[in-house]
């Protein structure tokens, strides 16, 4: 059985940083590449970056291009989210993907 799990989210103020985790299992790991995407109540998901799976390759959004630092660990079948310089519009439930699965999200909030 595949499964994601996401934790690392929580409040911050905007500025501040999180770094988000995704430990998988039942996958390819290290022969797959791995996203991150949000939503926010009554929107879509949202992609924002992915990795290929021996990452050297990554994308980036514009809207967290250069704020944000995807990575992987294929000794640990994680990937991870980095995020700085976080703005309350960054706001919403984080997945990761891969393998054509999703993890069950982890929250992330952002005050003025």
């Amino acid at each position: 059985q595949v499964q994601l799990v996401e934790s690392g989210g929580g409040s911050v103020q905007a500025g501040g940083s999180l770094r988000l985790s995704c430990v998988t299992s039942g996958l390819p790991f290290g022969s797959n590449a791995m996203g991150w995407f949000r939503q926010s109540p009554g929107k879509d998901h949202e992609f924002l970056s992915a990795i290929s799976a021996s990452a050297d390759n990554t994308y980036y959004a514009d809207a967290v291009k250069g704020r944000f630092l995807i990575s992987r660990d294929n000794t640990k079948n994680t990937v991870y989210l980095q995020m700085n310089r976080l703005r309350p519009e960054d706001t919403a439930v984080y997945y990761c993907n891969g393998y054509a699965t999703w993890g069950q999200g982890t929250q992330v909030t952002v005050s003025y």
